[in-house]
C-alpha cells in the first residue's frame, strides 16, 4: 500500500518518494490513520521498525496549512532522552518536510543556549527537545507552551529508563488542557503505562511486541568486600569473566579518573564520563564505546543517565547510589526488549545502608557471592525485608514530662514559653527541658528515613555471622506489578 492510501498530502509522498521510501512499515500502517484523525495514541514497536515517521508525518500534516508561528510559541512538542535522538528525530524531520516551509528546532543540553533561545523568536512549528533542557529553557521564558496543540513522548521507556519522569511530569503540568496525545516506545513495560495512564485520556493502543519483550530479565547479585580493594576486585572480575563492555556507576569525577588510571595500568581500556568533561569529550567516548573502541565507560551518577545503549550486556555499580529508585534506573540500561542482562555491586560496608534501602525498595534480598581473597575484614549483616521498625519509647517517665507539649506547640511561641517554665518547676537548667533529647538509635547519613535508621541498627546488633553464602535469588524484574 502507498503512503497515499494512509491519507497523507502530496508534498510529503513526494518526499517520501524522494528518500527511496516504498511503503509504510507495519506500525506506519496501524498508527500514521488514527494520528492524522487527532486520536490520542499509545504504540509500540520494536527498535528500527519506523516509529519515528508514525508521529512526524500526522505533524507535519497538521502544521502544514499552519500561519506563521508567534515568537516563543511551538505548534508541536517532541520529548526524547537524550541529545542523540532529538538529533536523529530533527534530521527526519527536516528530510520529511523538504518540500515545505518548517520550522523546527532541537533543544538539548550540553551547548550554549543563545542559539536556541534565538531560534525560538522565530517561532516553532516543530520542537524536538530533551526533557532537562526544556525545563530549563522554559524556566528562562524562552519557550511558551500556549499555542501547543500535539505532545509526543518518544522512547518511553528509555526515558522512564534513564529516570526523567519527574521531569516528564512538571512539562506536562504546563502544556494547555487541550492537545493531542502520542506516546510511543519500544515496550510496554509497567511503567509505561502508568505514565501513559497519568498522561492520555482514552487512547488508541497499537502494540506490535508481546508482552514478554517488555519485561527486562536482569541478574543481580553483590560482592562483599572491603572499600579499598574494590579496585582490585574489579580488574579480576573483569579478567574473570573475560567481560568486554560495561557501564561503571561511581559516584565522584575523582573517583572516575582514579578508576580509568587503575584499570588502564592492568590492561583494561576504559574513559571516564562526567561533567568535568566537555560535551564533545563526552560524545566522543559514547562512539568509541559503541564502535568498542574502548571496553568500560566510568561514570558518575547522573550524567551516565544520558548515556544509552542498545544490547548492553553488563551494568556494575562500584559505588551503590541513594535514593533506591536510582539503582533501578541504573540497572534499567541493561535487559531490555527481552533481553537477558546482569546487575553487579561492590557492597562495602560504606555501601551497606544504600543496599538495605535498595533491597526494600525490590521486595527482593539480592544475592551476595564471596570471591576468595577479597573477603572483608568483617562480614556485613545479613539482610532482613522483614524487619519492621518500632517508635523508640521515651527513655524515662521524667524526660517524657519535660517534652514541650503539643498543644503548646499549636498555641504559638508565648504558650510554648510558658510551659516550658511550667515543666522546668523542679528546678533543671532549661537545656534539659528542651526537646533536642538524644537517642541511641544510629543516625544514617545516607538513608533519610526513620524506617531505615532502625532497620540498620538491629541488623548491626543482632546479625554478627558471616554472610557467605547466596542470599537469594538475583534475577529480578523491577518493573514487575508484584514488585511495586
Amino acid at each position: 500500500m502507498p503512503f497515499a492510501h494512509l491519507g497523507l498530502s502530496a508534498p510529503i509522498t513526494q518526499a517520501l518518494t524522494d528518500l527511496g521510501y516504498q511503503a509504510p512499515t507495519p506500525i506506519q500502517t496501524k498508527a500514521i490513520p488514527v494520528a492524522l484523525a487527532g486520536k490520542n495514541l499509545i504504540a509500540a514497536a520494536q527498535t528500527g521498525t519506523g516509529k519515528t515517521a508514525s508521529f512526524v508525518l500526522p505533524i507535519l500534516e497538521r502544521v502544514i496549512e499552519q500561519q506563521p508561528v508567534r515568537p516563543k510559541r511551538v505548534k508541536a512538542l517532541i520529548i526524547a532522552p537524550t541529545r542523540e535522538l532529538v538529533l536523529q528525530v530533527e534530521k527526519n524531520i527536516i528530510a520529511y518536510s523538504q518540500h515545505l516551509q518548517i520550522n523546527t528546532l532541537a533543544m538539548y543540553g550540553g551547548v550554549d543556549s543563545k542559539q536556541q533561545k534565538q531560534k525560538m523568536l522565530d517561532g516553532i512549528h516543530v520542537l524536538v527537545a530533551t526533557p532537562g533542557r526544556l525545563l530549563d529553557m522554559y524556566t528562562q521564558r524562552a519557550v511558551r507552551f500556549d499555542e501547543l496543540e500535539v505532545l509526543v513522548l518518544d522512547e518511553a521507556d528509555r526515558m522512564l529508563d534513564m529516570g526523567f519522569v519527574d521531569d516528564i511530569n512538571r512539562i506536562i503540568e504546563r502544556l494547555p488542557e487541550q492537545r493531542q496525545n502520542m506516546l510511543f516506545s519500544a515496550t510496554l513495560s509497567n511503567p509505561v503505562r502508568a505514565l501513559a495512564k497519568t498522561t492520555i485520556h482514552k487512547p488508541v493502543q497499537i502494540s506490535l511486541v508481546h508482552d514478554e519483550n517488555a519485561k527486562p530479565q536482569i541478574e543481580q547479585w553483590a560482592i562483599p568486600v572491603d572499600k579499598d580493594k574494590k579496585s582490585a576486585l574489579l580488574s579480576q572480575l573483569i579478567q574473570q569473566h573475560q567481560w568486554q563492555k560495561a557501564l561503571i556507576f561511581i559516584e565522584t569525577k575523582h573517583g572516575a579518573a582514579k578508576l580509568v588510571t587503575q584499570l588502564e595500568k592492568r590492561g583494561i581500556i576504559a574513559q571516564s564520563f562526567h561533567s568535568g568533561r566537555s560535551q564533545e569529550v563526552r560524545e566522543q567516548v559514547l562512539a568509541d564505546f559503541k564502535a568498542d573502541k574502548i571496553q568500560f565507560i566510568v561514570g558518575t551518577g547522573v550524567v551516565a543517565r544520558g548515556i544509552d545503549i542498545d544490547d548492553l550486556p553488563l551494568v556494575i555499580n562500584y559505588d551503590l547510589p541513594y535514593p533506591a529508585d536510582e539503582y533501578i534506573h541504573r540497572i534499567g540500561r541493561t535487559g531490555r526488549a527481552g533481553a537477558t542482562g546482569q546487575a553487579v555491586s561492590l557492597l562495602s560496608k560504606d555501601d551497606f545502608k544504600n543496599f538495605c534501602a535498595i533491597e526494600r525498595r525490590l521486595k527482593q534480598i539480592i544475592e551476595r557471592r564471596i570471591v576468595e581473597g577479597f573477603e572483608p575484614k568483617k562480614a556485613l549483616p545479613v539482610s532482613d525485608l522483614n524487619f519492621v521498625p518500632k517508635s523508640k519509647p521515651a527513655t524515662s517517665r521524667k524526660s517524657s514530662q519535660q517534652r514541650p507539649t503539643e498543644l503548646a506547640k499549636s498555641r504559638g511561641a508565648k504558650d510554648h514559653k510558658v510551659n516550658k517554665i511550667n515543666n522546668n518547676k523542679k528546678g533543671l537548667p532549661e537545656k534539659f527541658t528542651n526537646n533536642s533529647f538524644k537517642t541511641d538509635s544510629y543516625i544514617n547519613k545516607s538513608t533519610k528515613t526513620h524506617s531505615n535508621k532502625n532497620h540498620t541498627e538491629s541488623n548491626a546488633k543482632n546479625n554478627t555471622a558471616t554472610q557467605t553464602v547466596p542470599n537469594g535469588s538475583g534475577s529480578f524484574n523491577p518493573w514487575d506489578k508484584s514488585n511495586n
